[in-house]
């Protein structure tokens, strides 16, 4: 089995590498632009073995694709590179743009020449998989679960961009017969998150004794995920999936912000105390723009039809994800020093015109 993983430095793809390449046995292309969240370190226990290859390319560049698509020739092409930083997008929406709509439709044609060109069995079990997220369909009121029948209503640049590739993908089905399946997942966690995001920037914070931000009160409510999990679904998703079709994967562990900082707190205390609980590191601060209040994914279709379960809950793996950094500076500490934790999506002023914001 030869797969490509668009995104395969990244915090998902790379968990999707390592599980293919050490747990499935398949022979993987990675391709990856290393832009600031790519990270190579995060493949260094697939390196030099003879089933990964990697390539530094941008899905945007078409000729790069088709060179890469046509020398490996997959079975399966799994999309995950993607701009996916709410916050970032909020001040530098044009990179989202390029990268998450103009780069999904250069990688969507470059496989459809791909795919027209096999012919007899190779052409009828090839799969492209379009992996995007739950923040499409908008906020959740107090009651409710997304399902993929919701209709789509992002909230911001991010989710936008991310919603216009999904449709991307499911018109190159509907109208060149393309075998597309979508998945959208909800907020992951685990080894290997760029310390932007709130679960890794808040271990990180709370080691050096620093502050904690939590957005507004605290309230938002998030559906996790563990980042193994969702690679095992995703296999799972092209392997059996029905073209045409989504899947949402979701943990069934829905959290507010304020109560994941909390125990995060409380397993750090427990496992490297220091003078005072770290609970008193909070800092609540301005809320973001459009953030939306509740997502929580109803994953029934995934774990009935095609017959995923996640093993993790969120204490165990939030407690997995806290020993690995604990473990691990050798990996985050060069990208803290790149990334030190600042507040991004602040001072929204629209781009001059003429100027790419």
């Amino acid at each position: 089995m030869r797969v490509i993983v668009t995104g395969g430095a990244g915090f998902i793809g790379s968990a999707l590498v390592r599980y293919l390449v050490l747990d499935k046995g398949y022979e993987v292309l990675t391709i990856d632009a290393l832009t600031y969240a790519g990270c190579e370190a995060s493949l260094k226990v697939v390196e030099g073995k003879a089933s990964h290859r990697f390539l530094k390319a941008d899905i945007c560049d078409r000729t790069a694709m088709d060179e890469a698509i046509a020398g490996f020739r997959p079975h399966r092409i799994m999309h995950l590179a993607a701009e996916s930083h709410v916050d970032r997008s909020i001040t530098g929406a044009a990179d989202f743009i390029q990268t998450n709509v103009v780069g999904t439709f250069t990688l969507l044609e470059a496989a459809r020449g791909y795919w027209n060109a096999l012919a007899g069995e190779a052409k009828n079990a090839f799969r492209f998989l379009h992996v995007s997220t739950d923040e499409v369909y908008g906020s959740l009121g107090d009651e409710g679960l997304f399902e993929e029948s919701t209709p789509y209503d992002p909230s911001s640049p991010y989710s936008a961009s991310k919603a216009a590739s999904d449709h991307l993908a499911k018109a190159w089905q509907r109208t060149y017969g393309l075998p597309v399946v979508v998945s959208n997942c909800s907020n992951n966690y685990g080894p290997y998150h760029f310390p932007e995001k709130l679960i890794p920037l808040t271990i990180l914070n709370a080691l050096a004794g620093r502050a904690l931000p939590v957005y507004g009160k605290g309230e938002n409510v998030r559906d996790w995920l563990y980042v193994d999990d969702h690679a095992r679904a995703l296999d799972l998703i092209i392997e059996r999936g029905v073209p045409g079709e989504t899947y949402n994967v979701g943990g069934r562990n829905e959290r507010r912000n304020i109560d994941v900082v909390r125990r995060i707190c409380a397993v750090l205390d427990e496992l490297v105390p220091a003078d005072a609980p770290r609970e008193g590191l909070i800092e609540f601060v301005t809320d973001r723009p459009g953030h939306d209040a509740r997502y929580a994914i109803d994953a029934t279709r995934l774990e009935t039809e095609l017959g995923w379960r996640a093993q993790e809950n969120f204490d165990s793996g939030i407690e997995k994800t806290v020993r690995w950094y604990l473990e691990n500076d050798w990996w985050w500490r060069p990208l803290r020093d790149r990334y030190d934790g600042q507040r991004l999506g602040l001072n929204a002023a629209p781009a001059p015109a003429g100027v790419a914001a």
